[in-house]
């Protein structure tokens, strides 16, 4: 019942605006009547002409003089477009309003005033533009919500635009890394093969959706820490801290993994024995702290390029927690640090 009102609130919003017009008719001959008896089929016959020709005027500046000066913006021809149907409508209506009322005897002097004609030429206007202040009201609503689809579409689009950047950006170090172990010819090798496929399988299908389950997130970047540990012989300490409850907890998909690989990028490196990187996730009700740090490098490579996984993470957050996220980037004597605080809800 709730979807037939919402499907068809144009048309019952006319509809009552029609019976109550209709009612008010009635009620007006019914005072014009009083203590001349009460001629129902008069009355309703009256009130009906009313009814009939106020509609047909209303609806013919609705659906054709009004879209017409909509689309070619000339006022003087609107004008002469509506004034030419208006006056010979209201003129056949007088008309046949007097004969319906006393046959023409002029008995009801009422009816033959120039007042009875103002009041009919304003009453009608004023229906006029109000009914056509509905047709603006409609156009402008179904304008604001074509606009807001055609928005949330091109917001959807660019998500996941960065989404899809972001699997390319994985690959490049990833099989870098694996160029690294086939290079060395490490035993190693067939493990990461394994991970990297069971990371492919999740950035393919799991992360398509909006949200994804946090303990996905987790495994998925636990792998990439397996195969970064793998890569460095387990030389570096690396600490992934979890607290709070994960349970039933969603996120939007490789949000956090762009800080991680960053960490290992720029801070860790084989011939660094002082290198380290620290990770912590914390759920504290509906805030999820995410927290990345890492030791920087004795020499930086001036040549090294930051690339775009960065910016595209940013505009992911701005996209998926508009207002609903702090990112806080650090970058202190001995160490980068990288704290995100996201509101969940």
């Amino acid at each position: 019942m709730q979807s037939f009102f919402h499907r068809n609130r144009v048309m019952l919003l006319h509809v009552s605006f029609w019976c109550v017009y209709l009612s008010f008719n009635l009620y007006q001959i019914s005072q014009f009547q009083r203590g001349r008896g009460y001629d129902w089929e008069r009355m309703i016959v009256s009130a009906s002409v009313q009814l009939v020709f106020t509609m047909m005027i209303a609806y013919l500046n609705y659906f054709y003089t009004w879209p017409r000066f909509i689309k070619n913006q000339n006022l003087w021809r609107y004008l002469i477009e509506f004034s030419v149907p208006f006056a010979a409508l209201l003129t056949l209506r007088v008309h046949l309003q007097r004969y319906l009322i006393d046959g023409y005897t002029h008995k009801a002097d009422y009816f033959y005033s120039s007042f009875f004609i103002v009041q009919i030429v304003a009453i009608t206007l004023f229906i006029v533009i109000f009914v056509g202040m509905l047709r603006f009201a409609v156009d402008w609503f179904e304008l604001e919500a074509k606009r807001k689809e055609v928005e949330n579409e091109k917001l959807t689009a660019e998500l996941n635009f960065l989404k899809a950047q972001i699997n390319p950006h994985f690959l490049f170090n990833t099989l870098n890394n694996l160029y690294y172990l086939a290079y060395t010819k490490s035993d190693n090798t067939t493990e990461v093969i394994a991970k990297l496929s069971q990371m492919m399988r999740y950035m393919i299908y799991d992360s398509n959706h909006s949200k994804v389950p946090l303990n996905k997130e987790i495994e998925y970047m636990e792998n990439y820490i397996s195969l970064e540990r793998l890569r460095l012989n387990n030389q570096i300490p690396i600490n992934f801290e979890l607290r709070g409850n994960t349970e039933n907890v969603f996120i939007a998909p490789l949000i956090f993994i762009t800080f991680l690989e960053n960490a290992f990028k720029h801070g860790v490196s084989n011939n660094n024995p002082n290198a380290w990187v620290n990770i912590a996730i914390e759920l504290m009700g509906d805030q999820c702290i995410y927290q990345v740090e890492n030791s920087k490098r004795e020499e930086s490579d001036p040549n090294e390029k930051s690339g775009i996984g960065l910016q595209n993470v940013q505009r992911r957050l701005e996209l998926s927690y508009p207002d609903k996220h702090q990112l806080l980037m650090q970058d202190k004597q001995d160490r980068y640090v990288v704290k995100l605080n996201l509101t969940l809800t």
